[in-house]
């Protein structure tokens, strides 16, 4: 396995010092395939955006280490390096707005790093295509909606060329469909451009179709799996106050029920396919 990051036994405490404050991570381990879309769910304070921010070196291990494309995030001289490989959405995209104009908040970060204007003005455009957004490149940012924003913060990140694309909680503050479309991107940059995607998110249908899912629960990794075996233990999220899928829900609960469907269903078409082939 080809694993372009690797979480090894992290503890993180926000207070160096204090070996009493309990951990916001606790011997967390995880890894993540180069190429693959990965989702990290957890109720608000268990840990997630903790772990999200240890991806591109925004925070350092307590104890433990985190490597990035063969990097130790530790290494100070290459700090710059791990967060051009690994760029970040965050869940609000006005602490992401730098200019007045589209175009100049996408090549921000480029012309900080000293990219010629030329290529500045390729990846802008190529940027701004990806998600969508090119009909909006003299636009003010901030008269966009929520989802429109949050592509213009994640073309930032894509005109970078990072070869990962951390997503911290970025759909928290949208409507269901601005949350939708901007799933659609993240699927749409993964499987086209073939970057590694993470989702950080509390939103259980995201999950869907990534390839795994890490829970996160009182700053522990406590379980981790494919979408379709680890939604299927219903009580065990519930507990941890997690839901699961609508479709997982309900054929769970005709299950009980003692209607004969499977448990491991994630969308409506697959509940509304096992229903129809009742007899």
């Amino acid at each position: 396995m080809d694993n372009i990051i690797e979480v090894k036994n992290v503890t993180y405490r926000y207070e160096e010092d204090s070996k009493i404050q309990e951990a916001a991570l606790d011997g967390v381990s995880l890894e993540v395939e180069r190429g693959s879309f990965v989702a990290v769910i957890g109720h608000n304070g268990s840990g997630k955006s903790t772990l999200a921010k240890h991806l591109n070196a925004l925070f350092l291990p307590s104890e433990g280490t985190v490597i990035v494309d063969g990097i130790d995030t530790h290494n100070e001289e290459a700090v710059w390096q791990i967060r051009r490989t690994a760029g970040m959405v965050f869940q609000n995209p006005d602490n992401q707005m730098v200019a007045t104009v589209v175009e100049e908040d996408v090549a921000f970060g480029l012309e900080n790093i000293g990219v010629p204007s030329p290529e500045i003005r390729k990846r802008v455009d190529e940027a701004l295509e990806t998600v969508g957004m090119t009909k909006y490149a003299k636009s003010s940012p901030y008269h966009l909606s929520g989802g429109q924003k949050q592509r213009i913060s994640i073309a930032g990140v894509l005109a970078m060329q990072p070869k990962v694309i951390i997503f911290d909680e970025v759909t928290a503050m949208l409507d269901p469909v601005g949350r939708t479309g901007i799933i659609e991107t993240a699927k749409k940059l993964n499987k086209e451009l073939g970057i590694t995607i993470i989702n950080i998110t509390h939103y259980m249908e995201e999950s869907i179709d990534a390839d795994m899912i890490y829970v996160m629960n009182d700053g522990k990794c406590v379980a981790h799996g494919k979408p379709r075996e680890l939604f299927q233990r219903v009580e065990f999220l519930t507990e941890l106050g997690l839901t699961v899928p609508i479709a997982t829900q309900l054929a769970y609960s005709l299950n009980k029920a003692g209607v004969d469907i499977p448990c491991n269903l994630l969308t409506i078409d697959e509940l509304a396919e096992a229903l129809c082939r009742l007899k």
